[in-house]
């Protein structure tokens, strides 16, 4: 949009050869002027403009979240860019003397009409100021008309009268100069019972519409057509009725035709959906919430999925904030080079640190890894941001608690934990169905081996068993859970992706299992605890 701004800026100067103004400086003398004496009119002209200037202001929903109206949150975040971007100032004036754009009759050309009324009432009033001032100082200070008081109080009550009128306009301009739209708002929502006045709805819809005013001005002054881009987000993370709030107040702010917003709600439907279901702003739309969002978003635009140059640069970025890995190898190395300068012995690195350096290589080596394109790894990386970095941030703690909980001298295969965490990421209800069969066949092997008073074999819960095979084999019995396990399936990714990453990519077995589950923190064991109890209950059943 930036880009679009500044090729039409370009092609406008050709057409036009007068710059945009800007309300700053000179400038800024010249829109007060305009505004108090001078009416702007639409000409065609205008309406041919193509130069364009965006304003962007970012509405995070969650910042909001705990004040009872999030609308009214948006409403004010609007009121308060607005004013900062063009200044209080000019906005203040435009309250107290500013008037709506209107259409020019005809081919006229003419921008700005002198506002004639202004013009007379302010010379009348300033006419009956000198007058009375003048009155009253002949009346003080000619010889022989001292003693005249009726002079006295006519010359009074003259200058009282149009000087008051000029205080009142003055006093109005810093009124709404220190008490901005948006405090004037915030006042009216702060009232227990705001939600009851008569005529609240009409108060918000004027102090927007004043905006819609303002900017129609400032379009015509600067020469240039203005639009205020309010980029909506995280609005998913909300209650259902503060998502629909939300939305109900775009539709207000919409609703004139010639609104200069564009508001971009940045979302998953599949969050927003249910909020608005659950809500009871979908009367009449059969409970429908993408028949509402279809109603409400004039452009949809769902961004496709991730390739993978994408999902390499998300994965860069993430792992660039992980300064934390090197700051105690460096360190380390910062002070034996100090002693080495000084003459002292080296000491010998404590075991701790020895781990440490252990431990971040490993890292290192699992986010290169995941970083080189030609690994197989790369391909199961999730399309979204915020499950990158979650695999970030969780590689280190494993690989950490791998090292500290091995039985076994060596280093762990930073490639299958990472492998680990992806799946554990991408598959939550797949894995922990196939690690709660494989936990219940161990049971039951246990238990055949202590009836028959000896070695039973390990067939039940042999550590060379896939991953995969067990998870095959109580397939069907996962697919009569469907119902009650709906939720959490849907947190799983594609099935085939699964498919090819247990039985062919990364073959995992029990034994691998049992190594990784007890250092694995990024899946919730609360799935496979309703899993073990929907198990015991078809049993019983």
């Amino acid at each position: 949009m930036k880009d679009e701004m500044t090729q039409r800026e370009a092609a406008e100067l050709l057409r036009d050869p007068r710059p945009p103004r800007a309300p700053h400086g000179w400038g800024l003398l010249q829109a007060l002027w305009f505004l108090a004496f001078y009416q702007p009119v639409v000409t065609e002209s205008h309406l041919r403009r193509k130069n364009m200037e965006f304003l962007f202001i970012r509405f995070s929903a969650w910042e909001y979240a705990g004040c009872d109206k999030l609308w009214a949150g948006l409403v004010t975040t609007l009121c308060d860019r607005i004013r900062r971007h063009f200044g209080p100032l000019l906005l203040s004036v435009f309250h107290v003397v500013g008037t709506r754009p209107r259409f020019a009759s005809g081919f006229s050309q003419r921008e700005w009409i002198l506002k004639k009324g202004t013009c007379l009432k302010l010379g009348g009033l300033l006419l009956l100021l000198a007058a009375g001032v003048a009155i009253l100082l002949v009346a003080l200070l000619v010889p022989g008309i001292k003693e005249h008081h009726a002079l006295k109080v006519v010359g009074s009550a003259i200058a009282s009268l149009s000087g008051s009128s000029l205080v009142l306009g003055a006093f109005s301009v810093l009124k709404n100069l220190l008490v901005s739209e948006k405090k004037k708002i915030e006042r009216l929502t702060d009232s227990h019972r705001f939600a009851s006045q008569l005529g609240f709805m009409s108060k918000i819809r004027g102090e927007v519409e004043t905006l819609v005013d303002f900017l129609a001005f400032m379009e015509i002054f600067e020469r240039r057509r203005l639009r205020v881009v309010l980029e909506i987000t995280s609005l998913d993370v909300c209650y259902p009725d503060k998502v629909a709030g939300v939305l109900n107040a775009v539709n207000t702010l919409l609703s004139d035709a010639s609104a200069p917003f564009i508001f971009i709600l940045a979302v998953d439907p599949s969050v927003i959906v249910p909020c608005l279901e659950q809500t009871g702003c979908l009367k009449g739309l059969a409970d429908n919430g993408y028949l509402y969002l279809n109603r409400t978003v004039t452009l949809p635009f769902s961004i496709p999925e991730m390739g993978s140059r994408s999902r390499l640069r998300f994965l860069e970025a993430a792992i660039q904030t992980r300064e934390d890995l090197m700051y105690r190898i460096i360190a380390g190395n910062v002070e034996q080079r100090r002693r080495k300068c000084q003459g002292g012995t080296i000491p010998r690195i404590p075991r701790w640190d020895e781990a440490d350096s252990d431990a971040v290589s490993c890292i290192h080596e699992a986010f290169r890894c995941l970083h080189d394109g030609d690994d197989v790894l790369c391909r199961y990386l999730p399309t979204d941001g915020v499950r990158v970095r979650r695999i970030v941030n969780t590689i280190p703690i494993t690989l950490r608690l791998l090292l500290h909980r091995s039985a076994i001298p060596g280093i762990p295969d930073p490639r299958a934990a990472a492998a680990w965490v992806v799946l554990a990421d991408r598959w939550p209800c797949r894995l922990s169905w196939a690690l709660q069969c494989l936990e219940d066949s161990g049971k039951n092997s246990r238990e055949r081996r202590a009836d028959d008073g000896g070695d039973g074999g390990n067939e039940g819960s042999g550590g060379s068993r896939s991953l995969w095979s067990v998870f095959q084999e109580n397939l069907g019995e996962l697919s009569a859970l469907r119902e009650p396990l709906r939720n959490v399936l849907s947190l799983d990714g594609d099935p085939q992706l699964f498919q090819a990453f247990l039985a062919s990519d990364f073959p995992f077995t029990a034994r691998d299992s049992r190594e990784f589950l007890g250092v694995t923190v990024n899946l919730d064991g609360s799935i496979r605890h309703k899993m073990g109890l929907l198990r015991g209950l078809g049993r019983l059943q």
